[in-house]
Parts: C-alpha cells; structure tokens; sequence
C-alpha cells in the first residue's frame, strides 16, 4: 500500500546575515534530511525540543515554505517541485492548524467571513451553499451554528481553536498538519480539543501530522511518533513501541523528563539530565548531531553520521552507532543520571 506523504531527503536552509550590509554569515540548517512516511487516515506525532525543526517541517509538508531540497510525495506526486497551478489543485486537501488560537484569525472578520475563505480562495461551491456548510462545521467543532456572524474576540481560546479545526476541515482534506494545536490552551480545554480532533479523524478519516512537546498528548492521539533533534529524525516508531522499549539515547533523555503522575510509582525512575545546551544549527557537531551531549559518544559518533536503521522489525527506524537495545542506559559522564523526580 502506497502512502498517502512519503517526505525523502527535505532539508530547508535559511541564509544568516549580519553586519551593516547584510552580508551572508553562514547557514541555519532548520530542517536536514528528515525522512517519514504518512498513511491515509493514521496520525504522525513530530515531538522534540524547542527549534529543532518540527514547525519548519510541518509548513515544508503544508508548502507554506519551498524546501531547499528533497522530495515531498503526496500521492505520488512531488510538491516540492510541481508548478503553482498544479500545486492549487492540491491545496485543498492539505491544511493546517496553527498554535496560537488568538493570532491565526482575522480580529476584523466574522467567524462566518474565517472559514468561507478557504472555498472562496479555491473556488470550492458545496452542495447546499458556502453558508450552510460553514454552519454545519460549526456544529461538527461544537459551537453554535448562531455563532456565523460573531467576531474572534467574543470567543475564549479554546473556542477559537475549534474555529481554527472548522476552518481547516472546509475543504475536505485528506491531510492536516497540527502545529501545536493545544500548547496555548487550558489543560482541562486541551482535553476537549484532543478529543474533538480524535473523533473527526475516526469519522472523516483524515491523516494527521501533529506536531507537539507534550509526550503524553502526542501518546494518547497518535498511532505513529517521530523524534527529532537538530533538524533530523533520531527515532521513529509506534507509540507503545517508542514508550516502552526507546532505542535513541536522546529518546531516552526526553521520556524520563515527563512527570510521572504517581508520586509513589515514580520514586525509584531514573531521570536523565542532559549536559550542556542544544548546538547551534548554524554549526552542528560533525557525525551525529547528539554526540555531544550523549553519555555513550565514541569517536565513531565524531567521525560518521548515523544511518536510519530498522531495529526490532521495520516500522522501528533508529539513527544511533550505539542504540539501547536492552537494559537502560549506560552513563559515562556526558550526563548525570539520578534516581527519582527531578529537584
């Protein structure tokens, strides 16, 4: 079975400039090399640290940026490189939705005005009229149809979400990039929005590409996860899998840093303190990229970077010389390991 996105090789650089002419200083190489696979109707979480590259990949997979290179094949055809009429045509079946519920709608027009844009911008005439359509989304997202004619500002953040997730469902897509799509919220609002995004998902069969730094919302909504560090893929798996047998040290560092909701359970779970900070992506370390703050760096790790491998069958993909295939990690100073909740 073909997948419906297969992303090869997508790298994006941005050109770093300084000085009083603007000369170009260097490189920042957001994304480089990532490489996945999507399904029709599964979801992919893209979790990691901050500007590690999962928010300049999503708006790569959403063409809202040209990559520098790579391929991105949706339905066998490669985005990156198709013309603009051919890209309109495509338009519609890929969306997004934004973090920030407040900024990503217009304050100036109507909820009615918001979600009618995208069927105007494509020229997309529902059986039933643009209104009718938009009044049932507003329904599908839990809000009151009534609601067409109100403005951004008379809705909570949670509320505005939904309009967002409404927006983005107008066109029928097939795929939708979730940028952190519950970051902004309220805890008890994030359940209500996971939840809503859960359901539509299981009735419209849309693929998802959820990107987002809580592991345990990223758990419980995707069927897929990807680790990425310093614009790669480290790790890729399942999400029983990548939970419960990680292979990646850097994988290893995240999942022990999650709070453990048993107080007592927890008292005995190591937890990984990375040394040092993020490199920058300007100049990253030369062969793998966690080396240098990796308690298992050889000098193997310095002089070649790793290869994705299939680890415990082919669905489980690891970029390491050194993976944790069994027992828990070996320390050897790069970090500090420690027995218990973090102080």
């Amino acid at each position: 079975m073909n997948p419906l996105l297969q992303v090869t090789g997508l790298t994006k650089h941005f050109p770093v400039r300084g000085g009083l002419l603007g000369r170009r200083r260097g490189t920042l190489r957001a994304v480089d090399g990532v490489e996945f696979g999507l399904a029709a109707g599964e979801s992919l979480g893209l979790v990691g640290e901050s500007g590690c590259g999962k928010s300049t990949t999503g708006r790569l997979v959403a063409r809202l940026i040209q990559p520098t290179s790579g391929r991105l094949e949706y339905r066998g055809r490669d985005l990156a490189t198709i013309s603009r009429r051919d890209l309109a045509s495509i338009r519609p079946e890929i969306q997004m939705i934004f973090q920030d519920p407040y900024s990503s709608l217009n304050p100036r027009q109507t909820i009615g005005s918001i979600i009618t844009a995208p069927m105007e911008v494509n020229g997309l005439e529902p059986a039933g009229g643009r209104r009718r359509r938009v009044q049932e989304l507003l329904e599908t997202v839990g809000l009151n149809p009534e609601h067409y004619h109100r403005y951004p500002h008379e809705f909570s953040g949670g509320q505005r979400q939904r309009v967002g997730i409404a927006r983005a469902l107008v066109t029928e897509p097939r795929l939708i990039v979730a940028d952190e799509p519950v970051s902004a919220l309220d805890v008890s609002i994030q359940a209500q929005v996971i939840n809503l995004l859960r359901r539509l998902q299981d009735d419209l069969g849309v693929a998802f590409l959820f990107i987002a730094h809580d592991l345990a919302v990223v758990r419980y909504f995707c069927h897929r996860i990807a680790v990425m560090y310093l614009g790669r893929i480290v790790e890729i798996a399942d999400r029983e899998t990548l939970y419960s047998r990680p292979a990646h040290p850097y994988t290893h560092a995240l999942l022990s840093a999650v709070p453990d909701p048993d107080p007592d359970g927890g008292a005995g779970r190591e937890v990984i303190r990375l040394a040092g900070d993020v490199p920058s992506p300007v100049d990253p370390p030369s062969g793998c990229r966690f080396r240098t703050r990796c308690w298992k760096a050889r000098d193997l790790c310095a002089e070649r970077e790793p290869e994705p491998v299939a680890i415990r069958g082919p669905g489980h993909l690891v970029a390491c010389h050194f993976p944790e295939l069994a027992g828990g990690p070996e320390h050897t100073g790069a970090a500090e390991a420690t027995s218990g909740p973090p102080r």
